[in-house]
């Protein structure tokens, strides 16, 4: 799924749905980032630990592992804590976006995504 510039940033994109992560991770490529996808959170704990992403879109509803505990458990761990997390949810409740900081989540994007928005903030998220 990756290619391009070794400079640009390493997004690891946790997406359940195949047809989103896939066309998530074109947005990306062409907006001129690095993308890894992961199907699941199991998955995405292992590419995350191997790849050391700059930051990670993280579904919060995964078949396996809920993507809050993805979150805490990435963020429980040495080589992993300094990752950018930003939250894919279709819940837009305050007590969803207070469990995502409490777990570590940097941001909160609520699904749909408004794909200019997201490309917009990415840069916030990655402290550039």
């Amino acid at each position: 799924m990756s290619g391009g510039n070794a400079e640009a940033p390493l997004v690891l994109l946790v997406e359940d749905n195949e047809m989103i992560r896939r066309a998530f991770c074109i947005l990306l490529e062409e907006s001129g980032y690095r993308v890894l996808g992961a199907a699941g959170g199991v998955e995405a704990l292992e590419v995350a630990a191997r790849e050391l992403p700059d930051l990670m879109l993280l579904d919060l509803g995964l078949p396996d592992v809920s993507g809050l505990e993805v979150a805490r458990r990435l963020k429980a761990a040495e080589p992993t804590r300094d990752i950018a997390i930003v939250a894919l949810t279709g819940r837009a409740l305050e007590a969803d976006r207070a469990a995502c900081r409490e777990a570590g989540c940097a941001g909160y994007i609520v699904k749909p995504v408004d794909t200019q928005r997201l490309l917009r903030e990415l840069p916030t998220y990655l402290g550039r």
